[in-house]
């Protein structure tokens, strides 16, 4: 099924947050993790069944983290493998996970729409400071005491509101080395899942063409980057929070329903976001809308079509409020 006749194709990216397949406080075992988001992806059906062209990205913080710690505990008897191998592995089973469950919900509703995953490469300047400053949170919260025997074997590691975590290198995207098959894929009507947990980083060597590094990269920038290279109309990130709120967390917090670009980067410069995974969504948000995007929305999972539709949700639009694309 795609767009009614005589209406041009919309094309989507769909940021799915880690609570789509993991939910919090559970045990994360595949079974829970498939049960999880196979109840999720009800907001994307009906992206489906109204004509939208869909791309799909996924986050992978935990399962990367965990792979991660298998890593480390099987080291004595196995050679480990490098971070941007595991990413790939990440992006091809949560894909498959992913594509399963939405190809199942899509022929129950009975929405013929075809579902691939694409293990994707992502550009990043291997100048890029941050590759040598890890800053980025991954995996499941631990105790201090793990943290420090993490910490003296080198690997650094810092108390989230989530329990201590370890933190990586995370490089700024710039483009997205399978954009034209994407775009292929997206105009034979073909749902895609790429980039999931920001896809593997790489970078172009003069002479040895696409390279590898040890580091991940932001789903939400990831996504934003890859909306530009599809010249998709819409970015949505879909998290579990209402939207965008002034002062989260305190007495006097405020959901913004509808933001400018000028205001969401007062935003940002101020500290009304507080800490946390927001001010990076509203970051790629904004990128998203200045490089061309018509419109960005962020909230709740459970109320994706509403979000889209801007009954729920937060709105970020360029000052003047016309189309980019």
């Amino acid at each position: 099924m795609m767009a009614r006749r005589g209406r041009r194709p919309r094309t989507i990216v769909v940021a799915l947050g880690g609570n789509a397949l993991q939910p919090a406080g559970g045990k994360g075992d595949i079974y829970e993790q498939f049960a999880h988001t196979r109840s999720s992806l009800e907001p994307l059906v009906a992206l489906a069944r109204e004509g939208w062209r869909i791309v799909v990205v996924h986050g992978n913080g935990p399962q990367i983290g965990d792979d991660l710690r298998r890593n480390e505990m099987a080291m004595s008897a196995l050679p480990p493998l490098p971070v941007g191998v595991l990413v790939a592995g990440t992006e091809g089973w949560i894909g498959y996970m992913i594509q399963q469950s939405l190809k199942n919900a899509l022929d129950r509703f009975g929405v013929r729409r075809d579902v691939v995953t694409v293990v994707t490469q992502v550009v990043v300047d291997p100048d890029d400071p941050a590759i040598h400053d890890p800053v980025k949170p991954i995996g499941r919260g631990m105790d201090e005491e793990a943290a420090r025997a993490l910490e003296a074997d080198g690997i650094p590691v810092r108390e989230t509101p989530s329990g201590w975590r370890r933190l990586i290198a995370s490089p700024l995207p710039i483009r997205i080395v399978e954009h034209a098959q994407i775009r292929q894929l997206l105009e034979s009507g073909t749902i895609v899942i790429a980039a999931g947990g920001g896809g593997c980083p790489v970078y172009i060597d003069p002479k040895l063409g696409v390279e590898g590094l040890d580091a991940v990269i932001d789903k939400d920038r990831a996504a934003q980057v890859l909306g530009g290279d599809v010249d998709a109309s819409t970015f949505m990130i879909l998290t579990d929070v209402d939207g965008v709120y002034r002062n989260f967390g305190k007495p006097d917090q405020e959901l913004i329903r509808e933001l400018t670009v000028e205001e969401a980067r007062r935003l940002l410069d101020s500290d009304e976001l507080g800490k946390g995974s927001m001010a990076p969504k509203v970051e790629a948000a904004v990128a998203f809308v200045e490089a061309g995007g018509t419109v960005a929305h962020i909230g709740r999972l459970d109320a994706g079509l509403d979000v889209v539709e801007g009954r729920a949700g937060t709105t970020i639009r360029a000052q003047d409020g016309t189309a980019g694309h």
